[in-house]
């Protein structure tokens, strides 16, 4: 693309959903800027917009829905705008999305995003031949996992492209405009686990792996380039284990390969001796040994149930790795959790968090919760409270049960559970988490943590209206809009800095005033000397 800067299309993307979302949005901008797009924040006048969507929750859902009568509204006052749906619900609702929003141009699923540009462009080139998107084949204007990756007998990953997305993007990992020297760095994708109230399994296919080199060099370069902080991300990243020699190239590289199964966490002799295999606690040792300029490690999404010791003894032995783990529960009764097909007991789960604090007792947990689910009864959400109760949570996303399509409980469970009981019990397990999350912070006051800061802000004048706002809505631990936690933060007046320890806990640090925007993306150390349910108040006290 020759595009000048002045005449660059311009593209705007909205991510919805998860972390996994916003490595794949990140992805995607590398390969689109990279091709001549400019990025901006209008969608109103931009050429290209694009809405990376999630299924698994209703509200992310109807907020893309929404956005896609916006567009449409454009569209028929004349302009010329390209629309992709891509993600999640572009895979789950397929090329139906065509006849239901005949505003969209484009589909791209998650497992097939290496071939976006392509679409964007063949879609760009028949607007401006005067074609409409409804006259091109359908075929032509998706592209579509069709969770082909359940349907290999080998290991290797078939028609694997993404992963050359995955290494493209490690050269261009921060963009010099943004504030954060933090990077997601996908391990696995995919999920070969099948809770009865999750689409994943079907919209991101199977588990397939990256070979251990890879994600290495990947890491290397992103620290090289100034990254200080590396999220390794996977729907169930303790499951990593990639069996070397089975998935390899024409070239003698290997491949990204489909995971061994659930089997080979259950039995150990399902991968017989001799085989050579990278673990998940061996790949963390490997990047904390071998990309030692890389300040902090972390990782998300982890199963508790075959979460095992060697992970934890590398988290005890690797400084820079940081004791944060988020290993959601869902439900505090094990009725429940069978109907849920988490494969684990509310025993097994309190025996892996004792696990944890016995190797770290500095680790700090965070987890999922899932509020009335089908059949859950009173005493099914007091078995859910107890458990919060008795496990020291940092904090928990919790949830409303909605029945989602393509899932096996839309068809195997009658959603009996009333709005208004989903309400109350959503509310008061909000409430109690309040209290735990203000206890966990709480034993953090009078002493030091390292803190990767994040933002700035500057306060002239104190607050002059008390009147309601956004700032006065109910904020429970669980949230992930931490501008709006910080904008109720004390002082209204000076100066302050915000950013988060190695246990992810939220910290705002009063600084006297200054231009503080070069100690953005450093540690420092600050002194903690309040807390709420939130975050933690500190003092600054030296720079690392």
């Amino acid at each position: 693309m020759s595009d000048s800067p002045s005449t660059a299309p311009t593209v705007y993307l909205e991510t919805f959903g998860c972390q996994m979302n916003e490595l794949d949005s990140e992805l995607v901008r590398g390969a689109l800027v990279t091709l001549g797009y400019r990025f901006i924040e209008d969608w109103k006048t931009a050429d290209v917009v694009l809405y990376n969507t999630c299924s698994v929750r209703e509200q992310a859902e109807h907020k893309a829905y929404s956005r896609l009568g916006l567009i449409g509204q454009r569209k028929r006052d004349g302009e010329s705008v390209v629309l992709g749906v891509i993600g999640c619900m572009a895979e789950r609702d397929g090329k139906d999305i065509f006849r239901r929003y005949p505003q969209v141009d484009l589909l791209c699923g998650p497992g097939e995003l290496d071939r976006l540009p392509n679409l964007i462009e063949n879609m760009r080139r028949s607007m401006a031949l005067g074609e409409d998107a409804p006259r091109l084949s359908k075929d032509a204007r998706s592209a579509l996992a069709g969770n082909k990756s359940r349907r290999s007998s080998t290991l290797a990953a078939a028609d694997d492209n993404l992963e050359l997305l995955d290494l493209s993007r490690a050269f261009e990992p921060v963009d010099a405009t943004t504030e954060r020297r933090s990077a997601y760095v996908r391990i696995t994708r995919g999920c070969n686990k099948f809770c009865t109230y999750c689409v994943v399994p079907n919209t991101r296919g199977a588990e397939v792996h990256r070979p251990p080199d890879s994600i290495v060099e990947e890491c290397r370069r992103l620290a090289d380039s100034g990254v200080v902080e590396i999220t390794l991300l996977g729907q169930t990243v303790n499951h990593y284990r990639y069996v070397h020699g089975s998935a390899v190239g024409s070239d003698g590289a290997e491949l990204p390969q489909v995971g061994p199964g659930l089997n080979a966490f259950r039995n150990t002799a399902v991968l017989s001796a001799g085989v050579r295999t990278t673990t998940f606690a061996e790949l963390l040792s490997r990047i904390h040994d071998e990309v030692p300029h890389l300040q902090r490690i972390r990782f998300l999404t982890s199963y508790p149930r075959d979460f095992g010791a060697d992970v934890l003894e590398v988290m005890r032995d690797s400084p820079r790795i940081c004791n944060y783990i988020h290993a959601p529960a869902q439900s505090g009764s094990d009725r429940i959790l069978k109907l849920m097909n988490r494969g684990y007991t509310v025993g097994e789960y309190l025996e892996f968090v004792d696990r944890v604090f016995a190797y770290l007792p500095d680790a700090t947990i965070a987890g999922d919760f899932i509020v009335g689910f089908p059949t859950e009864t009173d005493e099914d959400f007091e078995a859910t409270c107890a458990l919060v109760r008795r496990v020291p949570f940092k904090n928990n996303y919790i949830f409303k049960y909605s029945a989602r399509p393509g899932t096996v409980a839309i068809d195997r469970f009658t959603d009996d559970v009333p709005l208004e009981t989903k309400k109350l019990r959503n509310n008061r397990l909000l409430d109690l988490q309040t209290e735990i999350s203000r206890e966990v912070h709480e034993r953090w006051i009078g002493r030091e943590v390292e803190v990767l800061l994040e933002k700035v802000r500057v306060h002239n004048t104190p607050r002059e209206s008390s009147s309601p706002s956004e700032d006065d809505a109910p904020i429970h631990p669980g949230s992930k809009n931490v501008q709006l936690l910080w904008n109720r933060t004390k002082p209204r007046q000076g100066t302050q800095l915000l950013g988060r320890t190695q246990g992810d806990m939220i910290v705002v640090i009063d600084v006297p005033a200054g231009d503080w925007t070069a100690s953005l993306g450093t540690i420092h150390r600050a002194k903690v000397v309040g807390a709420s349910p939130l975050l933690l108040h500190a003092n600054a006290v030296s720079a690392i």
